[in-house]
């Protein structure tokens, strides 16, 4: 397969996804330790390049290719309802044994699964919820490390308004692939917004107003709360973020940053948040998707997480096409983000077998079978006041304001 990147950069960037899962886990792994590495078929130099790595540090790489567009189409238009909720024998048992998953997007096509009924998609993923309880545990347990990243395609060079050689430019840029040593680079990324989120966590905030043009957003982070830096879960990756109490969601929320969301596009996204309910939603385009996604279940119309990118960090400055970019978005102002759907249990501050269900309910912890990033890029300000009663600006102009 005729490789976008030269040799060197693709080893470079296999590197730098071995960082990412031996920083989350702050140790190596030791031989014969088991490592998923799932993609799709357009990403096979990638995966090559990693399975390579992997092979080299005496690890167990375990091959597992995404489904294709075509493939998909089968599955979710022509399958019978067994089919579609079929879920393959020994996977979970697969993932109970790994120690570590490296997820690599490259789609094809963007865009092909406009024509299917996004319940089936839902059905689908319903099927896959016993694997997605398990992994959540094993990764609080610090048992399971999981990172993502995107190899480009030409698909989402077309997506993104770019040349197929300016995209893989960007990508390359955003992930450090540019400099001397890659994974020093994120070493100082992950220490950088790590000092961020303590600090924030050592504020004791009680509530936090963003206000920008089109947004006046309001809310609590709740109690037993961290905010988290990136660590590795995406690369790139340099935002820093908390799962508030989704009660507490208050206000105007809007999303100028197009989304991509089970394939489909949706852009011009405004919400307006009562008591932490979604009362009112409208889009510019993909309004009828974004509706039927929140009535998908009872957790769909709550935030699930709030982050903020600084813009002296972020090496994203265009439109990707690609949540795991997009969210990390740059440019001038850095980026705003909520998810809509399931909060992220690593912002919990105590110990990790004490949040089961009923401690999440009484914290504020939002629970769903969806999590969806909406971003916004305005300039903003976000002010914090303090349990102390004193009120600061902690975000503003596209920097953190780090006292």
């Amino acid at each position: 397969m005729k490789k976008n990147f030269p040799y060197e950069d693709l080893r470079e960037y296999a590197k730098v996804l071995l960082w990412a899962l031996e920083n989350q886990r702050k140790r190596k792994f030791k031989n014969k330790e088991v490592v998923i590495i799932k993609y799709d078929y357009t990403a096979t130099p990638l995966a090559e390049s990693v399975f390579a790595l992997l092979i080299e540090k005496h690890l167990h790489p375990v091959m597992e290719i995404a489904l294709t567009s075509a493939m998909k189409a089968e599955l979710f238009i022509n399958s019978s309802y067994r089919q579609l909720t079929f879920y393959p024998p020994g996977k979970k048992e697969l993932y109970d044994q790994a120690s570590g998953v490296i997820r690599i997007h490259a789609p094809e096509e963007v865009g092909a699964m406009l024509e299917v009924d996004p319940l089936s998609i839902m059905e689908n993923r319903k099927s896959g919820r016993e694997l997605r309880q398990s992994v959540q545990k094993r990764k609080m347990q610090g048992k399971l490390v999981w990172t993502e990243c995107v190899y480009p395609t030409r698909a989402l060079a077309e997506k993104s308004g770019l040349s197929f050689e300016e995209y893989t430019t960007q990508l390359m840029r955003a992930c450090y692939l540019n400099m001397p040593a890659p994974p020093h680079e994120w070493q100082k990324i992950s220490s950088r917004t790590a000092e961020i989120a303590k600090w924030l966590t050592s504020l004791d905030i009680k509530t936090i107003r963003m206000q920008s043009e089109l947004c006046d957003l309001c809310f609590s982070p709740g109690k037993n709360r961290k905010w988290q830096g990136a660590a590795g879960e995406n690369i790139p990756g340099y935002e820093v973020y908390v799962s508030p109490d989704c009660r507490t969601v208050n206000g105007i929320y809007y999303a100028d940053l197009p989304s991509l969301y089970m394939d489909k596009s949706v852009y011009g996204v405004q919400i307006e948040f009562m008591d932490g309910i979604a009362i009112r939603v409208k889009a510019m385009g993909g309004e009828k998707f974004l509706l039927d996604q929140l009535r998908s279940d009872a957790g769909a119309r709550r935030v699930g997480e709030f982050s903020l990118t600084d813009s002296s960090i972020s090496r994203v400055d265009h439109f990707m096409a690609q949540t795991i970019l997009d969210e990390n978005f740059g440019a001038e102002y850095g980026n705003c983000h909520i998810a809509l759907g399931q909060s992220l249990a690593n912002t919990f501050s105590g110990p990790p077998e004490v949040l089961d269900k009923m401690m999440m309910e009484s914290l504020g912890f939002n629970t769903s079978n969806m999590h969806w990033d909406l971003v916004n890029t305005e300039n903003k300000k976000v002010t914090a006041n303090l349990a102390e009663g004193k009120k600061i600006t902690i975000y503003e102009d596209g920097h953190f304001k780090m006292c």
